[in-house]
């Protein structure tokens, strides 16, 4: 199939990085391919469908590089305590709860949620992820599924992760990727860590994990392992596999240093830091040190949404804030983490992120003409700081259209609703003693 989208203005992320915004543009798309980006013609040759984008920006879908889809069912359960108390007397208690039908029904309100929203891809780390998978192939998604696995469950744990990464990876017409994924350095011992390595680089995939999430977590590390925890992956060998680190809050100096020398991404989730007070990530110092950084939510139990418009301006300004510079992330900086650095952060650099031919076409439309972006001085200066989800008009995944003029395509949103609806009484159980792991770092 073809698809033209016709006179749209046309946002192009440069080296630089720099922004520039091309006008009177069409788009064509071969297939999940983008064929080719011209100035608009009076007479283009015939498509099987054409969209008519004037007064659209067309730029590459955002991209959630960290999150826990399904914990949309435990959305405002956890509120005003402590990172501590949210693991230990919240959070893993109400995961008691899960079953697999609540992951499936979970992940489809999420992916609707993030299509919304213009998130085309996203990295996902969570339990029962053959039923994720199932939700992203029916929503017509791209996602980088892993299943999240703690050290006391097991080496068997790691193989049935393994077993779901060999089914699923390249599934979904190339959507679905995998990864191996250990929870987190303070739940997994280093035989279980290594035993993940081992696996991944077996199955040639990457390692998504939980690590440095504060400094204190980092210091508490270092007093009992005389390491920090970034400098423990790289010494048991994760570091050398593509890896995608949640958070790095507490990373130090010289893990910034290492972390630019390995092919390793993280993950920076501003609004989670914000809400559970743990600090805000060396981001400024990592890009200038070359540590590539990709956008994320985190889970809705410690954001609240899946909106990564949000992320993206709490990103910019708490960057500044944290740096004391108001010059530092800049708006095409900024852009750049949302979209091309998190296709690199998820490892589909090479395949998203950037509206030029020759990659996928995971692509939206965003009404620009609403009052709150008026004057429209700047569109990058719109995008990061005055864009809300509701401007998205039209989502494009693989060269599918999945969401046309804010209505969903794939997805049945009422049915979604009530299913998840059905489950709420017996997820908000919360019994401390029956948590599935403890929070001791």
């Amino acid at each position: 199939m073809s698809l033209l989208i016709r006179h749209a203005k046309v946002l192009r992320i440069l080296p630089g990085p720099q922004t520039r915004v091309l006008n009177e543009q069409d788009v064509r798309i071969e297939g999940a391919r983008i064929a080719s980006v011209e100035p608009a013609s009076d007479n283009p040759a015939p498509a099987d469908e054409v969209l008519d984008a004037r007064g659209m920006l067309l730029m590459p879908g955002l991209i959630n590089s960290h999150s826990h889809v399904p914990m949309v069912i435990f959305r405002g359960l956890a509120e005003d305590v402590s990172l501590e108390k949210w693991f230990n007397e919240y959070m893993w208690p109400l995961e008691s709860n899960l079953q697999e039908e609540d992951v499936y029904w979970g992940m489809l309100l999420g992916l609707a949620e993030m299509i919304e929203a213009g998130v085309t891809c996203v990295a996902d780390h969570y339990f029962f992820m053959d039923r994720a998978a199932e939700a992203v192939q029916q929503a017509g998604t791209r996602a980088a599924l892993g299943w999240a696995v703690f050290g006391n469950q097991g080496i068997e744990a790691l193989d049935r992760t393994a077993q779901f990464c060999r089914r699923w990876n390249g599934a979904a017409n190339g959507r679905i990727t995998t990864w191996m994924a250990p929870h987190a350095p303070y739940t997994c011992d280093d035989d279980f860590l290594g035993a993940a390595r081992d696996r991944a680089d077996e199955l040639g995939v990457g390692i998504h994990i939980h690590v440095a999430e504060t400094r204190d977590q980092t210091a508490a590390h270092v007093k009992k392992r005389g390491v920090t925890p970034i400098r423990l992956l790289d010494d048991l060998g994760l570091l050398r596999l593509p890896s995608l680190l949640a958070h790095a809050v507490g990373a130090t100096e010289e893990d910034i240093r290492l972390l630019a020398d390995r092919p390793a991404a993280v993950a920076h989730c501003p609004k989670t830091y914000l809400k559970l007070a743990m600090g805000i990530a060396p981001v400024v110092a990592m890009r200038k040190a070359g540590v590539t950084v990709g956008l994320g939510t985190d889970g809705a139990v410690s954001n609240n949404t899946l909106d990564v418009w949000e992320s993206l301006r709490l990103m910019a300004m708490t960057q500044k804030q944290a740096t004391g510079a108001a010059e530092n992330m800049t708006l095409a900086e900024s852009l750049e983490i949302a979209t091309r650095g998190s296709a690199r952060a998820v490892g589909l650099g090479d395949r998203i992120g950037t509206v030029e031919p020759g990659y996928l076409a995971d692509l939206i439309l965003v009404d620009l003409g609403g009052p709150h972006h008026q004057p429209l001085h700047s569109v990058p200066a719109s995008l990061v700081y005055a864009a809300r989800a509701s401007d998205v008009q039209t989502v494009i995944i693989n060269g599918r259209v999945i969401m046309r003029d804010r209505r969903l395509l794939t997805l049945d949103k009422a049915e979604i609703i009530r299913q998840v609806s059905r489950s709420l009484e017996r997820l908000s159980r919360r019994v401390p003693a029956s948590r599935i792991q403890v929070y001791a770092p």
